[in-house]
């Protein structure tokens, strides 16, 4: 059946370096479900865009403390995991104290920091600026660490179905060396690396609103992340601020989010300077080996 799901994957032909991929998808009448960038008849239309959306608007926040002298900006990260920031003022007005370059700064997780005070020129009329905040998880300053990354799942052999720098969906900086494994929906998947929860999602059904349906972030103690997408819905069974360790489960293999069917797309990330990029990783056996027990079973 796993054959049936993901066929003609590697014929695709990227049409731009863009965020966003059209792919037209059709059953014949055998009942093969078959992926194309040819919009040929009786086929509906599938669009991919990038699958790394997380949204931290909520979890790092730019927060401004008015006073007798004037005003004082503070950013506030609330997640388990530090935060590269930079922010930039622009269109200023009656305003003393604003830096004229932009400040950048990494924040511990779970921290707040006072990133400049300003003042006004003439005490009798207010401050106007327009302040800009860029973020990005992650600490850029550290550098990865050689490791073989464990197959994270239990059971198999499974099918490879898109290996790094694939021309269907792994054509952006998040998501050029990940890996697409085709798996039965509610393959038990363990963590391939010890690490902090620092994101999830556990609630999505079908395509939802995130392409990358539900999913798992772990930090790395190096600063890189591994991070587990189109999980089953609620089958996560981590938390954020959670240390976990190698073979730790975390959730059930799903088909939420972007995904053409049941499959788990794994990928490794850092901070490359206020952006996420995935970077080059092994697994320390073939993916289409032996059935993966090695770290854990029930």
């Amino acid at each position: 059946m796993l054959g049936r799901i993901f066929l003609i994957l590697g014929g695709l032909v990227m049409a731009a370096p863009a965020m966003a991929l059209t792919i037209y998808k059709y059953t014949d009448a055998n009942g093969v479900v078959t992926y194309t960038d040819k919009a040929v008849r009786g086929a509906q239309e599938f669009v991919f865009r990038e699958r790394m959306v997380e949204r931290l608007e909520n979890q790092v926040k730019l927060e401004t403390k008015k006073h007798a002298a004037g005003e004082t900006l503070l950013v506030r990260n609330d997640l388990h995991a530090p935060v590269e920031v930079e922010l930039r003022l622009t269109k200023l007005d009656n305003v003393v104290g604003a830096p004229a370059q932009p400040i950048r700064w990494v924040l511990p997780p779970r921290s707040t920091i006072r990133l400049a005070t300003l003042a006004p020129h003439n005490a009798d009329k207010p401050l106007r600026y327009t302040p800009k905040l860029r973020y990005a998880l992650g600490d850029p300053r550290l550098q990865p660490q050689a490791f073989s990354y464990p197959l994270p799942w239990r059971g198999g052999p499974f099918r490879l179905t898109q290996g790094a720098n694939g021309k269907y969906s792994h054509f952006t900086p998040k998501g050029r060396y990940a890996m697409d494994i085709a798996m039965p929906e509610g393959t038990p998947i363990v963590a391939a690396r010890a690490g902090m929860v620092v994101s999830s999602e556990n609630r999505q059904s079908g395509r939802g609103n995130n392409p990358s349906g539900n999913y798992v972030r772990i930090l790395h103690d190096d600063g890189t992340m591994g991070v587990y997408l189109h999980l089953m819905r609620g089958s996560v069974l981590v938390s954020e601020g959670q240390r976990i360790s190698i073979g730790t489960p975390l959730a059930r293999s799903g088909n939420t989010g972007n995904s053409t069917g049941p499959h788990l797309h794994f990928v490794v990330q850092r901070n490359m300077g206020l952006a996420l990029e995935s970077i080059p990783f092994d697994f320390n056996q073939p993916v289409d080996g032996q059935p993966n027990f090695a770290i854990g079973g029930d």
